[in-house]
């Protein structure tokens, strides 16, 4: 992983998302899961609303949280086959840790919803550049949980959101580069 940061922008392009499935321990250390959570609030956040909401699901937990998706698959699909179920239990299980990122919008507040929308994504983008600091790997899953009404519910209040499931461990192999965009086809200079 990466352990110089002196650079911010290499420490950015070094960056990269791993398969929950695939990692392994060890995972973040209470120290290191503190620093984490709090870079994940230190983001953009007009009007200093705090829209978002940082829930860590703890080791004692993860079960509870198989049985919580479980329900939750099985009230929308009464009649799940064998390996649906794995799957949903093997969400639960998978990396070492988990933390869940809920979009916490303040509707009464006048700043755009949207705003702190991104503020949440900010949140879990924040996230994950910590973790790969800390020397770990992050990866980012949404899935049918993150809509789930209650699943939702079980981490937050209505209104809310989940953006993401975030995992965070150690790649049990090296990360592979994706493909990336050309810069040319994202980036442009604006000409008025």
């Amino acid at each position: 992983m990466f352990n110089d940061l002196s650079s911010p922008a290499a420490l950015m392009a070094t960056r990269r998302s791993g398969k929950p499935r695939d990692m392994t321990g060890p995972g973040p250390t209470v120290e290191q899961l503190d620093r984490i959570l709090h870079a994940a609030t230190r983001v953009p956040d007009h009007g200093k609303l705090a829209p978002w909401r940082l829930v860590v699901v703890p080791d004692d937990r993860r079960a509870a949280f198989a049985t919580l998706l479980e329900r939750a698959y099985r009230a929308e699909r009464p009649e799940p086959g064998k390996v649906e179920l794995e799957a949903v239990h093997q969400f639960a299980m998978q990396a070492p840790a988990l933390v869940v990122v809920l979009s916490a919008p303040a509707h009464a507040s006048h700043i755009p919803i949207w705003e702190q929308e991104l503020s949440a994504g900010a949140a879990c983008m924040a996230l994950l550049v910590a973790t790969h600091a800390e020397g770990l790997v992050g990866g980012w899953l949404t899935g049918w949980a993150a809509y789930s009404d209650m699943v939702r519910g079980a981490f937050g209040q209505p209104g809310e959101r989940i953006a993401g499931f975030m995992f965070l461990g150690t790649p049990s192999r090296a990360l592979d580069e994706r493909p990336r965009p050309e810069r040319a086809s994202v980036v442009r200079i604006w000409q008025g």
